[in-house]
């Protein structure tokens, strides 16, 4: 087994860490055989730090507290290509769970100055395509890119049950559920259908949320076509947050009204926006009920201070969302939104990613 990084003064930064380089003059040349490296017994945090390149491959991490680092989100890449439609070898369907770039199914994940990229192409031709698979709780992503079409970002765990067919499949089909809590700070997230979904408590700060254009011309949107909708939450009825917006940016290259903020993947979904600038391709309507009259009575879609074309208004959203009060608003911070039993704060006590990636340019 190779031993833990001791070049020079990183023996200071880092107890436990591999480096990885596709040119080989790392420990591995892949960022998988240093996951599967770390021992399995290890009690404490390991740094794997990764070298600028693109990397093609598709990752599997079920060990707790690992650390990838990268030297920037446009140099350091994750890249792989499966999707819903694809075929197994006996002529099973991946589906959509099976088709990440990158499982994350271990808490106390971190990532930081990467990009996790599912370059299998649009979902009318491929179905759905994750970049990440994020199941784990504790996770925090920093200054990390996530792109994609249909899919993007799932964050774990699966809804109790599946709506269209008897299973889900992927690697946590049948699971246990948690409940789990996911942060997500300087990033930029791109796709075009449910790129944002699932059932974790997910905090979204200062993030880029880019929707990116699937109609043909303008003429489709001025005919009421919908060119996206960008969270589907699943969030369980007994959780006090779903997914929440802190200070981001909604971003297009869509045509104008022709992007939702969301729609419920099961009725109890949560979604809430705090001070994010909208574009223009954001309908003013807000939210679409996917064709689900019961849950509007059941969901909780929010918004306080949006700014820009794309802004809500009392009058102009769907009457079953809401635009929150001063007083309503203080309860959506990280610290209440994420603290749990046990006072975690994303990135605590961590070097800061300057220093660390910094290393590796």
């Amino acid at each position: 087994m190779n031993k833990p990084l001791s070049h020079g003064s990183d023996v200071d930064l880092y107890r436990n860490g591999y480096l990885v380089a596709a040119d080989g003059s790392g420990d591995f040349p892949t960022i998988q055989a240093a996951i599967d490296a770390i021992p399995a017994d290890c009690t404490e945090k390991y740094t794997i730090r990764i070298k600028p390149g693109t990397y093609i491959e598709k990752l599997h991490i079920e060990k707790p507290m690992v650390h990838l680092v990268g030297a920037g989100a446009d140099q350091t890449i994750i890249m792989y290509d499966d999707y819903a439609l694809k075929k197994f070898p006996n002529g099973e369907l991946y589906h959509t769970f099976h088709s990440y770039t990158a499982f994350i199914g271990a808490d106390d994940f971190t990532a930081e100055g990467l990009s996790f990229i599912n370059s299998a192409g649009p979902g009318r031709e491929v179905g759905q395509a994750l970049a990440v698979y994020v199941d784990g709780d504790r996770a925090a992503f920093r200054h990390c890119r996530f792109i994609g079409h249909q899919d993007t970002i799932f964050t774990g765990p699966l809804p109790e049950q599946p709506i269209d067919r008897s299973f889900f499949g992927g690697p946590r089909d049948g699971a246990e559920r948690r409940k789990l809590r996911q942060y997500y700070e300087d990033c930029y997230i791109e796709g075009d259908v449910d790129f944002i979904f699932g059932s974790a408590t997910a905090v979204f700060q200062g993030c880029e949320i880019f929707a990116k254009n699937r109609l043909c011309d303008d003429a489709a949107a001025a005919e009421g076509e919908v060119n996206g909708w960008i969270t589907a939450a699943s969030t369980p009825e007994d959780a006090r947050y779903g997914y929440v917006f802190i200070d981001c940016d909604l971003t297009s290259n869509a045509p104008v009204q022709s992007v939702y903020l969301g729609r419920p993947w099961r009725n109890h979904a949560k979604v809430c926006f705090l001070n994010c600038w909208m574009g223009a391709h954001v309908k003013q309507e807000g939210w679409h009920n996917w064709n689900k009259n019961d849950a509007e009575a059941t969901v909780a879609y929010f918004e306080y201070h949006s700014a820009g074309p794309g802004a809500g208004s009392v009058m102009g959203r769907v009457p079953w969302s809401k635009i929150l009060s001063d007083q309503e608003a203080v309860e959506y911070t990280v610290p209440v939104i994420l603290s749990g039993e046990d006072g975690w704060q994303p990135f605590e006590g961590m070097l800061s990613f300057e220093l660390v990636s910094s290393k590796l340019k």
